[in-house]
Formats: structure tokens, sequence, C-alpha cells
């Protein structure tokens, strides 16, 4: 189930994680593939460069999933966001609507904080 993404929430989440993340997809043997990326919110989609098999991935299952590392100003959480491309026709260009944004604790980090945030507007 889709459920609608907060794109200004996520706007300002990419503005404090960066525009580098790591990219993954399903391989057809059913192998994760995970590619490191530079990504962009353009209206409400993600978009980027691919690579062939990280294409051919996408065109085949259009689920995708990024991750960005912990940020420097906020080291306890990494940034999740589960999207389906709607423009992966290969190599190239990719265009991924955002379905699910999530903050998600980083194992070891101190204190008792949520696992799981969803990214919304405050």
């Amino acid at each position: 189930m889709s459920i609608a993404v907060d794109t200004q929430a996520l706007s300002d989440r990419l503005a404090e994680f960066g525009a580098h993340a790591f990219l993954t997809t399903v391989s057809d043997d059913q192998r994760p593939h995970v590619v490191s990326v530079t990504v962009a919110l353009e209206g409400d989609r993600l978009v980027t460069s691919v690579g062939r098999h990280t294409g051919a991935n996408l065109a085949a299952r259009p689920a995708a999933t990024f991750l960005w590392p912990p940020a420097d100003g906020d080291p306890d959480y990494s940034l999740i966001v589960d999207g389906t491309a709607v423009d992966a026709s290969g190599e190239g260009a990719l265009a991924v609507e955002p379905t699910r944004a999530v903050l998600h604790r980083v194992a070891g980090a101190a204190g008792d904080g949520p696992t799981c945030v969803a990214v919304e507007s405050h």
C-alpha cells in the first residue's frame, strides 16, 4: 500500500542529510544490488542517474530503497526512503515516487530515542 510522503518534510530532511545516498534494488536472481548515487528531489520525485544493472533491475522490479547514512548534525538516525521507479528505462536518468520515508535509529546510538520515526512536517 502506498502512503503519501510529505514532500516538504522530505525536502527538509534531504537538506540535512545531503545529496549522496545508497540505492538498493533487486536483481534477477533476487539478490540485493546496492550503489552509491547523488539524489535530488524534483517536485514529488527523487531523481538520480543509474547504471546498466540498476536500471535493468528497476525496469523489471520497480521497488527502490534509498539510504542516507547519519547526518553530521544528528548521528543517531539514518534516513530511509522507499519508493517506486516511474521512469526506469535502463541506464541513465531515474525518477522514483517516494512511498515511505523514515528516520531509523542507528545501532548503538546513545539514549533511548524511538527506533523509527516517520518523516513528516513538524
